[in-house]
């Protein structure tokens, strides 16, 4: 329940401005933004500060699971689209799911898999346990934005 009292702590300290906040006992997520990206590093800083530890303590990322399922047939096309919140997932397809702990990690993956291939995002999972990313696309797309997303948790995990 600590995301409550960093989000008071990031709002008061800067001009921030919260986006997403997941209340979860143990993998709770907040997302802030703002026009200068200075104000964000701020907010950041300030959680830091007050939880008493540095950015270099954290958790570094891994992949923990990753997969392609090439030419997603109709029913199942169906049953990942009746739970989506992005794009949808058309039959034929290659969905590729990749999993990510800690989990907010995943949005980074997310984004250089985006930069580098014409792909759909079917589902973001940035919270909980572990971090969750559907995208669909052709196979060739598929392959690039996979191997974007795992080169980018992979730096990130050594820098």
């Amino acid at each position: 329940m600590i995301i409550n009292r960093v989000t008071d702590v990031a709002l008061k300290a800067t001009q921030a401005i919260p986006a997403v906040q997941v209340v979860e006992r143990a993998f709770g997520l907040l997302e802030v933004h703002h026009d200068d990206k200075g104000e964000v590093l701020s907010a950041g800083d300030s959680i830091l500060k007050y939880l008493d530890i540095d950015a270099d303590d954290r958790i570094r990322p891994k992949v923990v699971s990753n997969q392609v399922i090439r030419s997603v047939e109709a029913y199942q096309a169906q049953l990942i689209n009746r739970n989506r919140q992005g794009m949808m997932l058309i039959p034929g397809q290659s969905l590729f799911i990749l999993e990510t702990e800690p989990a907010a990690w995943v949005v980074a993956a997310a984004n250089e898999a985006e930069k580098a291939a014409n792909v759909n995002l079917i589902n973001l999972r940035p919270f909980g346990a572990f971090g969750r990313l559907w995208m669909g696309g052709s196979e060739s797309e598929i392959d690039s934005a996979r191997d974007a997303a795992i080169a980018a948790i992979e730096a990130l995990a050594n820098s």
